[in-house]
């Protein structure tokens, strides 16, 4: 997979859209609700442009009855995919285009923790930017190594996580 970050993209929001629609008509009354999370939910911020779905649903067992629809949708079905609770998908194959994360609605941690960091970043511009500007530079450094990309990121998103979601709560 290379790894190309670039400038926002306005079009992501409808691109989200398109394809928040061809889900619901597959997941009809086991879907809560879903979200646009990641970076190309935030104004503004570089990215990859690859548009991050999180799914809400009643029962995480449920999708797994959905894997044959998806996958004529073009995504690959990759189960927990390292997390417990989460159903995973991508779409794109190296030239990847959508990511779906999905969690029963009573997994608050994971579905607070993905709204609450994407929110924070809308609210941020500071912290915005400076997540926009690690992410091109560590794309330039590891343009062909996902992993190194990820570990270069950790640090940064899970203490923007732990602001996230201290913002999330704190009044204003």
């Amino acid at each position: 997979m290379i790894i190309k970050v670039v400038h926002y993209d306005s079009n992501w929001s409808n691109v989200y859209l398109k394809e928040e629609q061809k889900i619901k008509k597959i997941l009809q009354d086991v879907l809560v609700n879903s979200f646009h999370i990641g970076s190309t939910s935030v104004p503004h911020l570089q990215a990859k442009p690859i548009i991050d779905i999180l799914l809400v649903v009643d029962h995480i067992e449920n999708l797994d009855a959905f894997s044959e629809q998806f996958e004529k949708l073009g995504y690959e079905v990759m189960g927990k995919f390292g997390i417990p609770g989460r159903r995973y998908f991508r779409k794109g194959g190296d030239n990847r285009t959508h990511q779906i994360h999905a969690f029963q609605f009573d997994n608050i941690g994971e579905i607070e923790r993905h709204l609450a960091f994407r929110d924070y970043l809308r609210e941020h511009p500071e912290v915005c930017k400076e997540y926009g500007d690690l992410k091109s530079q560590l794309a330039k450094e590891y343009p062909n190594n996902i992993d190194r990309y990820g570990d270069g990121k950790d640090t940064f998103v899970k203490n923007v996580e732990k602001q996230a979601l201290k913002w999330r709560w704190t009044i204003r």
